[in-house]
């Protein structure tokens, strides 16, 4: 058999989170702030939708951030990484390691989301520089004319996290490559004035307007609650991309609640 005759695997084998999200399939995800292979692996055997290495706020480095993608796509989960800031060389070497999508936080503009869809796929739909020895592109068994499939299955969650990208995000949401729309809770707050005030009537009335642009736009709206019980109010308002909290938090609220019961039990 030739080489032109065997299949090219998909490496990492993944499951289309991008095609669930956008059908408009409700994912739950962690995200991982710890910068722990073993915490990643956890929570992904756990049977999370996806799992986000959190490259802005966490405690992991690029360079440990292979080893984390390794342990997640092992199984189903799919993982998101949350780059450090919105940069081409940031944004394309984490594809090149294999994520399964991006997040991109503080961007406010079309001009800034529209160049860093770019940079997120090869030409001649975008600027991605072409390695196909990667592990984004399966180490050399995606040949240069399949290159292209592999773009449309990278997950873009861009965040809304101010004032200003609400703004514009009717012009943000028609963009391709923008599948989900996701609100930072605390930074945009605190944009608005209102730190940490997420019943304000203010913060509700652009939750409800990033929900209805998502929809009316076709893309998902997504959201960072502090705990489960949280995602079914959130679900009702239009949100299905949830993060429910993270590894470092669940491990926090875990420790408290057991050493209050173990002191309840001493008396």
């Amino acid at each position: 058999m030739s080489n032109d005759a065997v299949p090219t695997p998909s490496i990492p084998p993944r499951v289309d989170l991008r095609r669930r999200v956008l059908a408009g399939e409700p994912t739950i995800g962690l995200f991982l702030n710890l910068g722990s292979i073993v915490s990643a692996e956890i929570v992904a055997r756990a049977g999370y939708d996806w799992a986000l290495v959190d490259l802005e706020h966490g405690m992991a480095t690029e360079t440990e951030l292979l080893g984390q993608l390794v342990a997640i796509q092992s199984t189903p989960c799919a993982a998101i990484v949350r780059v450090v800031s919105g940069e081409r060389m940031r944004v394309g070497r984490v594809l090149d390691l294999g994520a399964d999508g991006l997040m991109i936080p503080r961007l406010e503009t079309v001009d800034q989301v529209s160049e860093t869809v770019r940079w997120m796929r090869y030409p001649p739909a975008g600027i991605r520089g072409v390695a196909t020895g990667t592990r984004g592109a399966g180490y050399a068994t995606v040949a240069h004319p399949e290159v292209q499939a592999i773009s449309p299955r990278v997950l873009g969650v861009f965040q809304i996290e101010s004032r200003a990208a609400v703004d514009a995000i009717e012009d943000i949401a028609a963009i391709d490559g923008v599948d989900v729309l996701f609100v930072g809770p605390a930074d945009l707050s605190h944009d608005l004035g209102i730190p940490g005030a997420f019943g304000d009537p203010e913060f509700v009335a652009l939750l409800d307007r990033v929900a209805a642009v998502a929809r009316a736009h076709g893309k998902a709206a997504g959201i960072l609650v502090r705990e489960a019980a949280e995602v079914e109010a959130y679900r009702r308002r239009g949100f299905t991309f949830l993060g429910i909290g993270s590894d470092s938090g669940s491990i926090m609220t875990r420790a408290r609640s057991q050493l209050a019961e173990a002191r309840a039990a001493l008396g």
